[in-house]
Parts: C-alpha cells; sequence; structure tokens
C-alpha cells in the first residue's frame, strides 16, 4: 500500500518546476497524496502547469500576507478535502532584494518586517487555520529552513533571522499542537537551484564550496528534499515532531 494512500496535502510556495515545493508535491503523488497548491498571482500560470501534471490536483490563489485569503484559501481546501487536511506543507520565504545586498546593518524596518511576515509568521498563521482540519486525526505540518539560521552566511542577511525565528516557531508549534497528534517539523536543505536562491548573491560559489567540502562530496537534488518530505509527512515519522532535519549532504556537521 502507498505510505500516503487517502492522505490530502496543502502545499504552500511552488513557483516553478526547480520549487522545493514542487520537488516535495511529486515524491507525496507518488506514494498516493491527493494534492492542493496554492498560487500568488504572478505565479499562477507557473503553478496550473504543474499541478496539471497530477491528476486531481487543486489550485487556489493566496497571498500568505493577506489573513483574508489565508482565510479563503483554507476555506477551498476544506471544500475540496471534505473538510480535512492531512498534511500542510510551508514552503514560502521572501525578502526584498535589496535587503539582501545592501550590507546587513543598513536593513530597513519595513524590509524586515516583510521577510519575518512571509517567511516566518505565515507558518503560524497557516498552523491556526490547518489545526481545525487536522486535530480529529492528526496531522504533519513541514516547513523549509536553511542552516544561515544559526551560522553567518554572507548576503543572506534579513534571511537568516527569518529562518531562526521560523525554526523556532517549529518548536512552540509543536508543542501546543502535539495534543492534537498535529506534528511539526522543518527541513534545512542544502543549497539547490531555486528562483529564491538565485536572488542571494554569491549563491553558485557556495554550491560549488558546499559540494567539495560535505562529507558526500557533492550537493544535494531536490528530490531528495522530496523524499524527506515524503518520511517527515507519513506514519514512519510518527514519534517526530519539534524537529530540525538536514538535507544536506552532510556539510552542516563540518568545522573548519
Amino acid at each position: 500500500m502507498p505510505l500516503l494512500e487517502g492522505k490530502k496535502a496543502l502545499i504552500f510556495g511552488i513557483a516553478n518546476h526547480r520549487s522545493i515545493g514542487w520537488a516535495i508535491a511529486q515524491a507525496l503523488a507518488a506514494e498516493g497524496a491527493q494534492l492542493a497548491f496554492s498560487y500568488q498571482e504572478r505565479m499562477e500560470k507557473y503553478v496550473r502547469e504543474l499541478a496539471a501534471k497530477i491528476p486531481g490536483t487543486s489550485v487556489m490563489e493566496c497571498d500568505v500576507q493577506s489573513d483574508e485569503q489565508l482565510d479563503k484559501a483554507f476555506a477551498q481546501a476544506a471544500e475540496t478535502f471534505n473538510d480535512e487536511i492531512d498534511i500542510l506543507i510551508h514552503s514560502v520565504a521572501f525578502a526584498p532584494p535589496r535587503e539582501l545586498e545592501n550590507p546587513f546593518i543598513e536593513t530597513t524596518r519595513e524590509g524586515f518586517h516583510t521577510a519575518l511576515d512571509i517567511s516566518a509568521y505565515s507558518l503560524v498563521a497557516m498552523a491556526k487555520r490547518a489545526q481545525p482540519l487536522m486535530q480529529a486525526h492528526g496531522g504533519s505540518i513541514l516547513t523549509l529552513t536553511y542552516m544561515a539560521s544559526e551560522r553567518v552566511m554572507p548576503k543572506y542577511n534579513v534571511m537568516a533571522v527569518a529562518k531562526a525565528a521560523l525554526e523556532c516557531s517549529v518548536r512552540y508549534l509543536a508543542f501546543e499542537m502535539g495534543e492534537h497528534n498535529i506534528r511539526v517539523n522543518a527541513i534545512s536543505a542544502g543549497p539547490l537551484n531555486t528562483l529564491a536562491a538565485r536572488g542571494v548573491s554569491g549563491f553558485t560559489s557556495f554550491r560549488e564550496q558546499m559540494g567539495s567540502a560535505a562529507p558526500l562530496r557533492r550537493n544535494i537534488e531536490q528530490s531528495e528534499v522530496g523524499d524527506a518530505a515524503l518520511f517527515l509527512s507519513s506514519h514512519l515519522a510518527r514519534a517526530i515532531t519539534g524537529e530540525i532535519m538536514f538535507v544536506d549532504a552532510g556539510y552542516n556537521i563540518m568545522g573548519a
């Protein structure tokens, strides 16, 4: 029997075929999950094209900075999935480009607020809306982070602060939602060639450096993050919550 047969997954943050969210969607669908994707208005064409590749996948517009649109998206998901969601994937992150180009000390109040709102608070906002749809039978909430939450990665700047807030939110949500058998975890993936990553100066050189320094002597692929997400979303991970799982070919254990 497929690992996720009969399970229903709502995925936020797919932008194109290189998105980590898309790799996760493919892994979940391959194991029997029914899917629904959200999209930002400017990404609608790309998301609809990807959704069409997985029969039965629903799509809905959602700006995660809007409570009204979040309410509408979860209401649509509830209607699509008969008031039940088993899996919520949060693959959402953004900081204004200037905040990643300028020195960190020049971070603006507006840029700081935007990065934290979209990249961290949105997980809390989604979890709040997912809980009523999960608490009768439990569920899994999964987000994506990066090791810049713990170590300085030049030019990652305020996005690193947002990832630190995101990881702390994972722990608090795991604690509070555990009584409903809802698990909350994060994957800390190595550098991948995504739309968001290409906005970070020096990304290419860092990816090359990681590939030579990681214990496995290579970079990771999107599908490997998808497989880890599949595990964390399935009953095989039923006793795992509040964790940050590294999927980076071991790079995070290295010192010099």
